[in-house]
C-alpha cells in the first residue's frame, strides 16, 4: 500500500516516462495526498502509437483465431493472478473498497476470457441462391480501435475498450483516466506479457481533449469507443463523424427504480440499498430515481433509511468500509450545490447530505425524499452517494416519469406481477432492465443505453461484434 506502481505510456511495446513530458499527480481520494503521477504523451508521441497501430493492426489481424484465443486467456491468467496488487493500486487512486475493486479486477479477467472464447464463435452465413451462385456474409476488424475510459471502475472500463478490440483482430490504442491509471496499465501490461504484440495493444495519456482530437484526426483510427460523460460524449461522436468513424457511446444515465406495492419489500430494500451507494453511487447505472407505488411508500422510505444510516464509512483499505470516499473534490461540491437546490426547491432531506471530515473527499450516504421533478438532481445525473424518493400513484405515472428523462442506461423494476414485468419490459425506455435484481452486467451479455445514454453494446458477442464490419461476397 506504500509503494504506488509506477505509470509510463506504452507505446508499441515500450514503456515511456519523464523526458521531459508533463505530468499530472495522482491523489489518493481517502486522503487528499499526491501517491504518484503520470506522463502525458506528446503529440510525437501520439503519432508513434498511431503508427504503430496500423502495423499492429496488419499482424493481429493475420494472427490464426486459436493463436488469438490462447494469447487473450493466457492474458486473463495473468490480470487473475495479479489481481490483488491491481487491486490496491485501484482502491489507492479511486477509493472504492478493496473487496470491490479486487472483484473488479476479477471480473475484467472473465470478460477477457469470454471474449477470449467468443473469437471462435464469429459466424459468418451463406445465403440461399440458385445453382451456380453463392453469396457469402462475411465479418472482418473495423481496423485500429482507440478507447477512452473513465475513471469509476479503472479496470473494468479498460478491458471492456480492448477486450473485444483484441477478440476482433484489431489493435487498439486506449486511454485510462489519468486520475486512475495504474489499473488500466496493468490489464495493458498482462496483455502484452501474454503475447499480444506490443504494436496492437497501447496505453497512452495526457490532456483528454488533445489525446481525442489527435487520434480521432487521423484517418487511421477506424472506431472510437468511450465511457463517460453524456457532455464528453456528444463531442467525441462530432469528432468521429468528421471521418465517419465507427462509435460505441456508453454514456450517463439516472436509473429509475419502480417498486410496485405487490413487490417482496424488504428483498429490495436489501438489494437496492447497497447499489445505490456502491463506489459511493459512482455508478453510470446506478439506482437514483425511486419511484414507490404508494400504499408501501412509507414503509420502503422507513427502511431504506434504517440500512443506508447503517453503512460504514471508511477508507478503501478497511475490512469493515462498505462505502470509500468520493473520487476527487469535484464530486463534492457537485453533491453540495445539487442537495442544497433540491432542500431549496422543497425536498425532504432524511439522512446524511454533509461531508464528512476534512482530509479526503469523504460524503455521508444521503436520502432525499419527496424530490420536486423540477430540482436540478431530478433531471441531472448525480453520481454520487445519493437515492431520491418520491411516491407514485400506478403503475402509468411510474412508467412516464423512468421515461421522462432523455437517459436510458438501467430501469429497476420490483414486482411479482408476471403481467406487469412484460409490461414494464416493453414500455421502458432503457439499454438494460433488472427485474427483482440488481444486477444489469454480466460477460455474456450486452452492456449499452439508448437516447442520451449512448449507442453501441460493450460485453457480449455484440461486444466484439461492434468491432467488427460485414462484408457480402457475391460469386456467379
Amino acid at each position: 500500500m506504500a509503494d504506488h506502481p509506477a505509470c509510463h505510456l506504452l507505446i508499441a511495446g515500450e514503456a515511456l516516462s519523464g523526458e521531459g513530458r508533463d505530468t499530472q499527480d495522482i491523489v489518493d481520494p481517502a486522503t487528499g495526498e499526491m501517491i504518484g503521477s503520470v506522463p502525458h504523451a506528446t503529440a510525437a508521441d501520439l503519432d508513434r502509437a498511431l503508427e504503430a497501430a496500423q502495423r499492429g493492426f496488419r499482424t493481429w489481424r493475420d494472427t490464426s483465431a486459436d493463436q488469438r484465443t490462447a494469447i487473450l486467456l493466457k492474458a486473463a491468467a495473468l490480470i487473475r493472478e495479479r489481481a490483488a496488487a491491481i487491486g490496491e493500486a485501484l482502491t489507492r487512486e479511486q477509493g472504492k473498497p478493496l473487496k470491490e475493486a479486487i472483484g473488479e479486477t476479477v471480473y475484467s479477467a472473465m470478460l477477457l476470457e469470454f471474449y477470449a472464447q467468443e473469437i471462435k464463435r464469429v459466424y459468418g452465413r451463406t445465403l440461399v441462391r440458385p445453382a451456380g451462385q453463392r453469396v457469402e456474409v462475411q465479418y472482418h476488424p473495423v481496423g485500429p480501435v482507440a478507447g477512452f475510459a473513465a475513471w469509476n471502475f479503472p479496470s473494468l472500463n479498460v478491458m471492456r475498450k480492448i477486450g473485444g478490440a483484441l477478440a476482433a483482430g484489431c489493435s487498439v490504442i486506449v486511454k485510462p483516466s489519468e486520475e486512475t491509471p495504474a489499473a488500466g496499465l496493468a490489464l495493458v501490461q498482462a496483455c502484452i506479457d501474454a503475447g499480444v504484440p506490443g504494436d496492437a495493444v497501447q496505453c497512452v495519456f495526457g490532456v483528454p481533449n488533445d489525446v481525442s482530437t489527435h487520434l480521432l484526426g487521423s484517418p487511421i483510427i477506424r472506431k472510437v469507443t468511450f465511457t463517460g460523460s453524456t457532455q464528453v460524449g456528444k463531442h467525441l461522436a462530432k469528432l468521429a463523424a468528421d471521418d465517419l468513424k465507427v462509435a460505441t457511446m456508453e454514456l450517463g444515465g439516472h436509473a429509475p427504480v419502480l417498486v410496485f406495492a405487490d413487490a417482496d419489500i424488504d428483498r429490495a430494500l436489501d438489494t437496492m440499498a447497497a447499489n445505490a451507494f456502491r463506489n459511493a453511487g459512482q455508478v453510470c447505472v446506478s439506482p437514483t430515481r425511486f419511484l414507490i407505488e404508494e400504499p408501501v411508500f412509507e414503509q420502503f422510505r422507513d427502511g431504506f433509511v434504517e440500512r443506508t444510516e447503517a453503512l460504514k464509512v471508511g477508507n478503501g483499505f478497511a475490512k469493515d468500509t462498505d462505502m470509500g470516499p468520493m473520487a476527487s473534490s469535484r464530486g463534492l461540491e457537485r453533491m453540495e450545490q445539487l442537495i442544497g437546490d433540491a432542500r431549496d426547491r422543497g425536498a425532504h432531506v432524511l439522512t446524511g447530505g454533509e461531508r464528512i471530515g476534512n482530509q479526503g473527499f469523504f460524503h455521508q450516504p444521503t436520502v432525499l425524499a419527496e424530490v420536486p421533478v423540477d430540482a436540478t438532481i431530478m433531471n441531472e445525473e448525480p453520481f454520487g452517494p445519493i437515492a431520491l424518493l418520491n411516491p407514485a400513484a400506478g403503475e402509468d405515472a411510474m412508467i412516464a416519469e423512468a421515461n421522462r428523462l432523455p437517459y436510458g442506461l438501467a430501469a429497476y423494476t420490483w414486482t411479482k406481477d408476471p403481467a406487469r414485468r412484460r409490461r414494464l419490459a416493453a414500455e421502458i425506455e432503457t439499454g438494460m432492465l433488472a427485474i427483482d435484481t440488481g444486477s444489469v452486467s454480466a460477460a455474456d451479455a450486452p452492456f449499452g443505453g439508448v437516447k442520451w445514454s449512448g449507442y453501441g453494446s460493450e460485453d457480449g458477442r455484440e461486444g466484439v461484434l461492434a468491432c467488427m464490419v460485414p462484408k457480402t461476397v457475391h460469386e456467379g
